[in-house]
């Protein structure tokens, strides 16, 4: 169904001068003639977009902005007038307008804002749809190393009990400890961060506890400190290894005692304080070297969970590509892709040393760079970094069951072809062009069939076909729903 506008002008013309225009554009539109009308017609019935004016006699168009942003935050506003400022642009943009358009409206520049606002809305919705279908604790995976995260985040989190997070970094640490947060009686609390690493050694304790004016050179004012940030909610001390001794015992002193003071204070402050800490460093080893102390250790350390490196939960690649895929394309304003069981080989049989972090951002360049609709494996080879092991391309299928998604965990290297030809396809001398077409059409659609569950809506909407196109397809290949890969 077309987009629904609601123009909002208070003379007349205006309005059936910008409704024919729009409409021959291929819009609906519904005209409101004040601001009043407006905020009836939006809170009666649904629109998909409001182009106002900004100066109209009962109320003008920043006062029915607020109004619509409160009544609609996610509801794209295009502002427009006669006698617009670079302060009256502003304003309205720090009101939640999507644009802003000086009259007489240049016809192509309407219809580029308005198609911009539209496909923003809908990639935000999305992004949104994404988030909520990322699975429990907003992450991803359904192997065992993430059901045993899982069973231990569901455990801890209605807990009290402080909580250690290990693992290499990119890892997602950070996101588990969001997790124990948000599942647990502090989750109305704040949720407040800091990693220990980042911050000079001499400033620390005043990021932690906060410091009184003229405690030190630049001390300007009163700041209150992550520990009072935080009060009746979750601390979250990343690389809390990179802690120096000093503040250790400090820190132990707070943990033992649930008070402090700020630096260059006298008054003693108690805090309500959850403290969850993550490293990548081993905290036995620092101890054993003196560089941890061993009573802060059994402090942090009531529950601990790992959190392992991506080579060790490849089985959790395929919906990770797959989930990063589809959030970079909403993201970007690009049309969804699919990947190919080779692309899929290849990316599977990488090591990722930066772990869900690096693949996240390889997916997201993938994403903006491939011209596809299906990501091959040359795109592939090219997106990931030179020097790691590749899987050999695995020979071409002809009907039958089609090569598994995910690649071995431990891949052969191959050297990328010095020819024009770097995905190793074969020429098949039994086939005419039509049969091999049909054939890499059948194995496409096979697998984003099995990739969606044989929803054809969603396979058809991941290929950019029209449903009834994509059945007649499906018809023509001899498919049926049901003889996908599981």
């Amino acid at each position: 169904m077309p987009a629904a506008v609601l123009i909002v002008d208070d003379e007349k013309n205006i309005l059936l001068t910008l409704s024919q225009s729009l409409q021959l554009a291929g819009y609906r539109t519904e005209l409101a003639s004040s601001g009043q009308v407006a905020l009836d017609v939006v809170s009666a019935r649904p629109v998909d977009a409001v182009l106002m004016d900004v100066k109209m006699p009962d109320m003008d168009g920043l006062t029915v902005l607020a109004k619509l942003t409160a009544l609609k935050p996610d509801l794209p506003v295009i502002m427009m007038s006669g006698h617009g400022t670079i302060d009256t642009a502003v304003k309205a943009t720090q009101l939640g307008a999507r644009d802003f358009l000086e009259k007489p409206l240049a016809r192509d520049r309407l219809l580029v804002a308005l198609r911009n606002a539209l496909k923003h809305q809908a990639a935000m919705e999305e992004l949104e749809e994404l988030r909520a279908q990322l699975g429990r604790f907003d992450m991803v995976g359904g192997g065992p190393a993430m059901q045993r995260i899982f069973s231990l985040i569901q455990r801890a989190a209605p807990s009290e009990g402080r909580v250690l997070i290990t693992g290499e970094n990119g890892t997602g640490k950070e996101l588990i400890a969001r997790a124990l947060h948000q599942n647990s009686k502090r989750k109305g609390g704040p949720f407040v961060k800091l990693n220990c690493a980042a911050v000079p050694h001499d400033l620390i304790e005043s990021e932690l506890f906060g410091h009184e004016k003229g405690a030190f050179t630049g001390a300007v004012s009163v700041r209150r400190g992550k520990f009072e940030l935080a009060h009746e909610g979750t601390l979250f001390l990343d690389e809390i290894g990179d802690m120096p001794a000093a503040m250790q015992s400090k820190l132990l002193r707070v943990l033992q005692e649930g008070e402090l003071e700020r630096v260059g204070g006298a008054e003693t402050l108690k805090v309500d304080v959850r403290v969850i800490a993550a490293t990548n460093n081993n905290l036995e080893k620092e101890i054993a070297a003196g560089r941890f102390r061993e009573d802060l250790y059994y402090r942090i350390n009531v529950v601990q969970i790992h959190s392992p490196p991506l080579r060790e939960r490849r089985e959790d690649l395929p919906d990770l590509i797959d989930t990063f895929l589809r959030e970079a394309c909403a993201k970007n304003g690009r049309r969804p892709l699919a990947l190919s069981p080779d692309a899929l080989a290849v990316m599977s049989a990488y090591d990722y040393p930066g772990n869900v972090r690096e693949l996240r951002n390889l997916v997201e360049r993938l994403a903006i760079l491939c011209e596809g609709p299906v990501v091959s494996r040359t795109d592939a080879l090219e997106l990931l970094p030179r020097g790691r092991p590749l899987p050999p391309m695995p020979e071409p299928t002809v009907g039958g069951d089609a090569p598994p998604l995910a690649a071995p965990a431990q891949a052969a290297p191959a050297a990328e072809p010095a020819t024009a030809n770097p995905g190793g396809w074969k020429p098949r001398v039994d086939q005419t062009f039509r049969e091999q077409v049909e054939d890499a059409e059948r194995e496409i659609i096979q697998r984003v069939l099995a990739h969606t569950h044989d929803n054809v809506t969603e396979a058809a909407r991941i290929l950019d076909l029209e449903r009834g196109h994509f059945y007649k397809k499906m018809k023509a290949l001899g498919l049926r729903r049901g003889q996908s890969d599981s």
